[in-house]
């Protein structure tokens, strides 16, 4: 498998694409408007205590406070509890204007502020330090079980006696040895130190520590024994990623190019159309087939349909053929799209139950390689599969788009003859309790065309019926819905 990371530097914006086999899967975007604020940690300062809903509202100095849950505040791990396994009261856990060491665990999401954790996690190439928590983890996907047992011995062997820190292995140290694991770990020691003294000087609501820049942050956490080369088209960021890899990950310099081509370095395999496509509704597929994406505040629905597709043998065969197409379509633009929290998918009905195995396991075997957390239901009595993704950014859809001005987020306006309705019922609403002269009607030029054209009857139905002249003018920034009565 053949994959590569594409870097695009702008003065505003930085995009990272994983690109495998010329295809698109993955696609990171960094805005200096709008930076990301997962892994950063902040000085926070407790601004209400809601013991209802097990939570507090955190004040970190952004637009709105963050959100830290019961469940999310670390325990002393000298404390005494009847259960340890039982969640914390929150109110013996923080109290208004108490200050503390938080870390953004999710960005921002709507009108939701950002959620918090006082479980502070460190990454660097090879381990993660958590040193609020104790012990050795070795990632799942790390499935060798002798590697994971090496790893883990090795691990807990450079742990120092004093040290109340844990460590969790990531999958880029497999095949690692014990100097670049104690490197890491002694890298992450001098970098908590470092944060405990700014966490000191720092005052409630006030940054303590800036995670890494997106092209460094592709560096430490999707570099991975696929990747054959990282090209970025930004000479600084060249360097600065190359002087990165120099002091944390030495074998990787080579795989750093600088891209100089007049071509734009998206273009190398259409990944600008592919961004254009993935903002769409409606994904087409090879068969002649469709899927429909519609993403809700609550929950993302996606639908499969056989469109043109008639197929070759008969219609179950036709069913599973697009299934299993979709199936593979729609664990990719999971990523690509960047779409979390709960995923209901509706693939047309099989009658089965090996077709059915199938198509789970093509959605989940695609999905295997994905770096978020996905969970896959069988399927229901309704023949839905029900599946989570862990969401922590925004979606590609709420980071390039905002809410049309029109339809305000509905997806749809009022269609023209229902509002040349409308607009009689309010000039009979306004003959009848106002002494009118002349009634004056403002609306879009396709509403007035209609009442000229197909309603013109009705008009001067109403004309006669009010006994009041009735005059039309075109307002060409008004809603497709939008109009206004006014008294002359």
């Amino acid at each position: 498998m053949k994959e590569e990371i594409l870097i695009n530097v702008t003065p505003r914006e930085m995009r990272a694409a994983l690109v495998e086999n010329g295809v698109l899967q993955e696609l990171l975007i960094e805005r200096a408007s709008r930076r990301g604020l997962i892994s950063n940690i902040y000085k926070g300062r407790v601004s209400r205590v809601l013991p209802g809903m097990q939570a507090a509202f955190v004040d970190v100095g952004l637009e709105r406070t963050a959100f830290l849950h019961a469940s999310d505040i670390a325990r002393n791990p000298h404390e005494e509890a009847p259960d340890r396994e039982a969640e914390p009261n929150i109110r013996d856990c923080v109290t208004e204007g108490r200050e503390l060491l938080v870390q953004v665990l999710k960005d921002p999401l709507g009108t939701k502020g950002a959620r918090l954790t006082t479980y502070v996690t460190i990454p660097s190439r090879f381990l993660v330090m958590m040193p609020n928590s104790g012990g050795v983890g070795v990632s799942a996907r790390i499935e060798e079980e002798g590697e994971r047992e090496r790893l883990r011995s090795l691990v807990e062997s450079i742990i120092p006696p004093q040290s109340n820190a844990g460590y969790i292995v990531r999958t880029a140290a497999e095949g690692a040895s014990v100097d670049a694991l104690r490197a890491d770990m002694i890298f992450l020691q001098k970098l908590w130190e470092a944060i405990e003294e700014a966490a000191r000087n720092a005052s409630g609501g006030e940054l303590v520590y800036e995670d890494l820049a997106l092209p460094l942050r592709v560096l430490r956490d999707m570099l991975s024994p696929d990747i054959e080369r990282v090209r970025v088209d930004s000479e600084p960021i060249f360097v600065r990623m190359r002087e990165f890899a120099a002091r944390f990950i030495p074998h990787l310099v080579p795989m750093i190019e600088l891209y100089t081509q007049d071509r734009p370095i998206f273009d190398l395999y259409g990944i600008e159309d592919e961004i254009d496509r993935a903002l769409n509704r409606k994904v087409p597929l090879k068969s002649g087939g469709y899927v429909i994406f519609d993403q809700t505040e609550a929950m993302t629905t996606i639908d499969v349909n056989t469109g043109a597709y008639v197929g070759h043998r008969n219609l179950e065969e036709t069913i599973f053929r697009t299934n299993l197409e979709a199936a593979v379509a729609i664990a990719r633009q999971l990523r690509l799209r960047n779409l979390g929290g709960i995923i209901i998918i509706d693939f047309i009905d099989m009658t089965e139950e090996e077709h059915r195995h199938q198509v789970l396991q093509a959605l989940s075997g695609r999905l295997a390689g994905d770096h978020a957390k996905t969970q896959i239901m069988n399927l229901s009595p309704l023949g839905l599969v029900e599946m989570t993704r862990k969401r922590n950014r925004e979606s590609l859809e709420h980071l390039l788009c905002q809410t049309c001005p029109s339809c305000e987020g509905r997806g749809f306006v009022k269609a023209a003859e229902t509002v040349c309705y409308e607009i009689f019922r309010e000039i009979l609403r306004q003959h009848r309790q106002f002494d009118v002269q002349e009634l004056l009607v403002l609306a879009r030029p396709s509403i007035i065309e209609r009442l000229l054209d197909e309603e013109s009857a009705s008009v001067a139905e109403l004309e006669e019926l009010t006994g009041t002249p009735i005059r039309l003018q075109s307002e060409r920034l008004y809603a497709p819905d939008q109009f206004d009565v006014v008294l002359m």
